[in-house]
């Protein structure tokens, strides 16, 4: 057990010295978080006028967008370490050393959690310079925190299963792309009550995305309302089960054929 939570550290440490090498590698994830936040804030901050937001302000209702974009795209970067390390064979020279197999999936994982950690920061930073109220206080900040590390978990967990099974770094790229999707069939832009289309109110009330924007709304407009939080909750650990599941069976398969 020892020699696992050993190994784990050593690789967690190397990928955060190989991000931290290549710092404008999470440029690009990060604008497109705050892009979220200043043009759908500047643009449609008017419709949070309308009855259903109950008068909540819509910088606290985009927020959790620009939040789990972050998660996406900075927890797709485990996948794409793994990808880079196959390629170039290093993955191939760990498997002969002996080095925990676990800790090789885990390492990039945590190393893309904490970069997922900094960047959710600096985001709300940033919405508190907007004027960014938090009705549930500190504790709703850390919910926060805990919900896009709790996604980004699950979509490191993917993102690590697309890259062990396709070995390539634009398939494996291409493999992410699924929850983008999944990010705009929910209740992205407005409540519920506002989707009419029969079909994208379906998707949305069926798409776990939902689920997690509305704990975090909840936190952030209401304040401590069970309801939401829980399921929210329920739901991210549900899809991080799943897909870590998924990744150390990859894993498992591709140390096999190494």
């Amino acid at each position: 057990m020892k020699a696992f939570f050993v190994h784990t550290y050593v690789l967690t440490k190397r990928s955060i010295v190989v991000l931290l090498r290549n710092p404008l590698t999470i440029l690009p994830n990060l604008f497109i978080s705050v892009f979220f936040l200043f043009v759908y804030t500047g643009g449609l901050s008017g419709i949070a006028q309308l009855p259903q937001f109950e008068g909540a302000d819509y910088l606290s209702f985009i927020l959790p967008v620009s939040i789990v974009s972050a998660a996406i795209g900075g927890a797709g970067g485990a996948g794409q370490e793994l990808v880079r390390d196959l390629e170039s064979g290093y993955f191939a020279r760990l498997l002969q050393t002996p080095v925990t197999r676990l800790a090789i999936v885990l390492g990039p994982i945590i190393a893309g959690m904490l970069q997922l950690l900094v960047q959710t920061s600096l985001i709300l930073g940033l919405a508190f310079l907007l004027g960014l109220q938090v009705e549930a206080g500190l504790g709703g900040v850390l919910v926060l925190l805990l919900f896009a590390v709790g996604w980004g978990l699950a979509f490191a967990g993917y993102s690590v299963t697309v890259a062990l099974k396709a070995k390539n770094a634009q398939a494996a790229q291409a493999g992410t792309l699924i929850f983008f999707p999944l990010l705009f069939l929910s209740t992205t832009f407005v409540p519920l009550e506002l989707i009419e289309a029969g079909w994208l109110r379906t998707a949305a009330v069926i798409n776990p995305t939902t689920y997690l924007l509305e704990g975090m709304r909840s936190v952030l407009i209401d304040g401590w309302v069970w309801q939401p939080l829980v399921t929210g909750f329920l739901v991210v650990g549900a899809a991080c089960v799943v897909t870590i599941s998924l990744s150390v069976i990859s894993a498992r398969r591709a140390f096999s054929r190494e």
